[in-house]
């Protein structure tokens, strides 16, 4: 079987040997076939070798990532985008349909993200809109793509009724009725979701607080939503949803 061809494009000579080593090291099927320090000789790389996969840092000396991917035809190949410590950008990345790297590389986070790169499709256009909104533009986050097994679903926030959690598989019901499964954590969600309107009322329950209905504080306590879906509310959660609910 061929190797998968990559490009390392980061503009500090140490960030580029030690993404080169880790490769080398923990995913023996990829092969670096280039690097570049910058957005201009990046795209430059781009077109002259045509590779499968480029690592690409974010904030470089001459531009973004994002400035790179304007100019370039981003569907030929796939990204894994190198951080090292903008928080906002990881939760952004997280709920989006591209992988990321947090630097120092962790080899097993590499090995498979590597292993997304054989499996996934062409991303989605849509997916580097999503996070130009929330980094380039340093906007509030207003979309998610979610990437489930069949396809990438562009979803606005405000059509979220609840997630729902199972093991590592989250579900989003959507006001349509739509559900949607991906397999990420319900943490990493309360994390981007909550600062937008979002409440956790239960270990494995997220709701909109804007689509919550009734707070039924008997049985246990439960909220009834706008599509009709009953939710739990764990006893420790019941005076934080109170107070939440009260400040709408």
């Amino acid at each position: 079987m061929s190797k998968i061809k990559a490009i390392i494009i980061d503009d500090i000579k140490d960030a580029r040997d030690n993404i080169r080593l880790d490769i080398e090291s923990y995913t023996p099927d990829v092969e670096v076939i280039g690097e570049a320090d910058g957005v201009v000789s990046g795209a430059k790389a781009i077109k002259e070798l045509n590779p499968d996969v480029v690592f690409l840092d974010i904030q470089m000396q001459d531009g973004t990532g994002f400035d790179l991917l304007d100019i370039v035809n981003s569907s030929q190949f796939k990204v894994i985008f190198t951080t090292a410590s903008d928080e906002y950008a990881i939760r952004a990345f997280r709920m989006s349909a591209i992988d990321y790297l947090l630097k120092p590389i962790d080899p097993d986070e590499l090995v498979e993200s590597v292993k997304k790169v054989k499996e996934m499709e062409k991303l989605s256009k849509d997916s580097y809109e999503i996070l130009q909104e929330g980094i380039k533009n340093h906007k509030q986050l207003t979309r998610l793509a979610l990437n489930t097994l069949e396809k990438i679903h562009i979803i606005e926030i405000e059509d979220i009724v609840r997630c729902e959690s199972s093991v590592n598989y989250t579900s989003f019901y959507l006001k349509d009725g739509t559900r949607h499964m991906v397999t990420k954590t319900l943490k990493e969600y309360d994390e981007l979701l909550s600062p937008l309107g979002f409440i956790r009322v239960h270990q494995t329950h997220l709701v909109n607080a804007k689509l919550v209905k009734e707070f039924v504080k008997t049985d246990g306590g439960y909220l009834i939503m706008k599509d009709g879906s009953n939710v739990p509310v764990s006893t420790r959660k019941k005076q934080a949803v109170v107070e939440a609910l009260s400040n709408l």
